[in-house]
């Protein structure tokens, strides 16, 4: 079986015959080495997914107790659905001992590439992360696994590597908030979703289409929008209600986009939900502080983060084999207010 403990300074001191110190200073691209030299051991470094340990050069000297880190990806913090995942991550992960590292994707590809370099870098013991919207390439992903760091997705899941995710039941959520919005008397229902690469929107879209098959209703490609902000809610909205037939209902994958839906209508003349009814997804603060208060399904993200954290740290402590890949569902529950009839 392939050893899969991680490399150290002096792996590659001996695979090139000289001192740990050697290494060390080509790493740090000292002018002490030559400069053949340098190149030959950070290829080499490089090639092997090896990261000078900076966490534990900056404590070397230090009387304090390295703490288990670990690394925690968030793409945006403007939702409140990732905070309240965040909290969950950290109440969990504080309450058996270990600290997390954050860092922001802000949806960005390559900005998360390099967050995960940073995370070989720094030795993390394990990653939480959901996916930025455009990442199309998971070689960042792999290689951490190849490095024997547990990842753990959530929310956005990575179906191009094999690896543990928590998500809520997108698909439920969405399914029972339209078959909600059709028996309440809407017979138009627009969605407004994320990029359908995503999982996570492919299972909401889902979710929307099944609900209108179920009652009959037919799918229109003209009130179907890749719509997941309040700015492009905004811009979008006006031009549905200007179609020859016009939406009667909506269902937003998140919260913030039912609330650009529910201001642009009002301020069109209609009244919600006598004209046009809206459900949104999360069930963040926002949806009790606008007028009407917002239908919406929740997600529950403290539990997913909670789910997440002992996930990942039941693998670090070695309570659950690296390989076995742990796959659960939070359920989702929908909430009624005054948005829908």
């Amino acid at each position: 079986m392939e050893d899969k403990s991680p490399m150290t300074m002096k792996d590659i001191a001996r695979e090139f015959g000289v001192s740990v110190a050697t290494v060390s200073r080509a790493l740090k691209d000292s002018p002490r080495i030559s400069e053949q030299r340098r190149r030959e051991i950070q290829q080499f470094a490089r090639e092997h997914n090896f990261y000078p340990n900076a966490i534990g050069e900056a404590l070397r000297h230090s009387r304090v107790m390295p703490q288990r880190v670990i690394g925690v990806i968030v793409p945006e913090f403007t939702h409140y659905y990732f905070s309240s995942i965040l909290t969950g991550i950290e109440e969990s992960a504080a309450a058996r001992g270990y600290r997390i590292m954050v860092a922001l994707s802000g949806e960005q590809y390559e900005r998360e590439a390099r967050i995960c370099e940073n995370f070989l870098r720094y030795k993390v013991c394990g990653v939480i992360v959901s996916q930025a919207k455009d990442t199309k390439n998971y070689d960042h992903y792999q290689k951490l696994i190849d490095a024997g760091i547990p990842i753990v997705f959530y929310d956005r899941i990575c179906t191009g590597v094999y690896a543990s995710r928590v998500v809520v039941d997108d698909y439920m959520g969405a399914y029972n908030a339209v078959s909600h919005l059709i028996e309440t008397g809407c017979k138009r229902i627009a969605f407004y979703g994320g990029p359908l690469q995503l999982e996570i929107s492919k299972n909401r879209f889902n979710g929307y289409k099944d609900a209108l098959l179920k009652h009959g209703l037919p799918i229109d490609d003209a009130i179907i929008g890749i719509c997941d902000n309040r700015a492009d809610a905004e811009q979008l909205t006006p031009k549905l209600m200007a179609l020859e037939m016009p939406p009667d209902g909506f269902f937003a994958v998140n919260d913030d986009t039912a609330i650009g839906i529910l201001y642009t209508v009002k301020h069109s003349g209609y009244r919600v939900p006598e004209d046009i009814s809206i459900c949104g997804f999360t069930n963040g603060q926002r949806a009790v502080a606008c007028d009407p208060m917002l239908t919406t399904v929740e997600q529950r993200g403290h539990r997913v983060g909670e789910e997440a954290a002992e996930i990942l740290m039941d693998k670090v402590e070695g309570l659950s084999p690296l390989e076995k890949v742990e796959k659960r569902v939070v359920r989702t529950r929908l909430v009624i207010r005054g948005t829908t009839k």
